[in-house]
């Protein structure tokens, strides 16, 4: 079998994800041009380099339906001859695209691939492509469907985090991500945004808070309480399915759960043909990818599992992991993790994560796959994982090992 290289990683800053964003009057076909224009670019590939675009993108209406990465495709630098297949693994969609693409690779199905993802979370709302999980009933019933963020509060509630453990963690993420911009950890896989005529947009990551403190924290509601407690009553459905649990207890909020943003995010992946035929070194070895169902109510324990999977695959330990990259769509899915896997808080998003820069759904798995190459290269480590939670109860992972 055809090992699978990752040869570049760009990510184009986050924007707040809303009106008064930077990124607001940018289109996700645009930005997602600018990503794989820049992995051309900086490769020095010819248009037709690669045998196809893998792009994910969650809500896949208006304009970023249509088949989205063929779009983009067409609107960018590359040969037409390219096509483009638009994936949706939920919030997993970036990182799906690189293991698929990897696994073509593997399997012999091209010399190399553009791989990654974009949402643009302020322009096209998340839910507007109407799920049948959440508004079927004949589905939402029978799987006791409850929003991700009663999720979050149940595994806080199972597993016995605290406000002040979440709010902890989110505080953490802050200083880690203020830090990282701050000795230019993310410059070498950046690229800034720029308007028609040149002229830069965005070249910082706009949602960060670095001030956040506990105190201001504490002062935040609970996001999902009054959803949970009162109408439409979530709370309930969620002892239906968990008897054991007499009361949800409700730590999430706006401080502690991952910011709504614009994003995008590609890497290169080719076989070791490919960079000899295009002057390239590989910087890491695509070494694991996994992905699996779990539980749809809790939802979110996905990580665990896909990990765990992921280490047996590889016949790994998970000591054999130097860092680790958890997307933190809410605090309690990094402290289970943390938990599960008895792991040093000091290996687990360095640089901060999703709490602190923002979650843009179909981008964050690529982006943490470049996040956890850099820091892999800055530390002179080997192994990394990279792995995320997904909606309606699913998890997938990447190992990633430096050559």
């Amino acid at each position: 079998m055809t090992d699978a290289y990752i040869y570049d990683a760009v990510r184009t800053p986050r924007g707040k994800g809303r009106k008064d964003g930077a990124l607001h009057e940018v289109t996700a076909v645009r930005l997602s041009t600018q990503v794989l224009n820049a992995l051309k670019d900086r490769n020095g590939l010819d248009g037709h380099a690669v045998e196809d675009v893998i792009w994910g993108n969650v809500t896949q209406v208006m304009e970023q339906g249509g088949c989205l990465a063929r779009t983009a495709v067409l609107a960018s630098d590359l040969d037409e001859s390219i096509p483009g297949l638009a994936i949706n693994r939920f919030c997993a969609s970036g990182m799906e695209a690189v293991n698929l693409a990897a696994n073509q690779v593997m399997g012999g199905a091209g010399e190399a691939y553009i791989a990654g993802g974009v949402e643009m979370m302020g322009r096209v709302a998340m839910g507007s492509d109407g799920a049948a999980i959440a508004v079927d009933p004949s589905v939402a019933m029978d799987t006791y469907f409850v929003p991700q963020g009663i999720s979050a509060d149940i595994i806080a509630t199972e597993y016995g985090f605290s406000r002040d453990d979440a709010d902890a963690l989110a505080v953490e993420s802050q200083k880690r991500a203020a830090a990282a911009w701050e000795a230019k950890r993310f410059a070498k896989s950046i690229i800034e945004v720029k308007d028609q005529n040149g002229l830069t947009i965005l070249d910082h990551d706009e949602y960060m808070r670095p001030g956040t403190d506990m105190q201001a924290l504490g002062s935040l509601n609970a996001s999902f309480q009054q959803m949970g407690e009162v109408m439409p009553g979530f709370d309930a459905v969620a002892k239906l399915k968990y008897p054991h649990l007499e009361k949800i207890n409700h730590i999430h909020h706006a401080g502690n759960s991952s910011g709504i943003v614009d994003g995008s995010a590609g890497v290169l992946v080719g076989s070791k043909a490919f960079g000899e035929k295009w002057g390239l070194t590989p910087r890491a070895r695509i070494r694991q990818t996994t992905k699996i169902g779990t539980d749809p109510t809790i939802m979110l324990t996905g990580p665990v599992p896909a990990t765990q999977k992921a280490l047996n695959d590889s016949g790994m330990a998970i000591s054999d992991i130097d860092l680790f990259e958890v997307n933190e769509a809410f605090a309690s899915v990094v402290l289970r993790f943390q938990q599960a896997f008895d792991v040093d808080p000091d290996l687990v998003n360095v640089n901060g994560g999703s709490i602190a820069m923002g979650h843009p759904l179909g981008a964050t798995g690529a982006i943490i796959i470049g996040t956890l190459l850099d820091e892999l290269e800055r530390t002179d480590k080997e192994v990394g994982l990279a792995t995320l939670c997904i909606a309606s109860g699913m998890g997938a992972a990447t190992i990633i090992e430096r050559v």
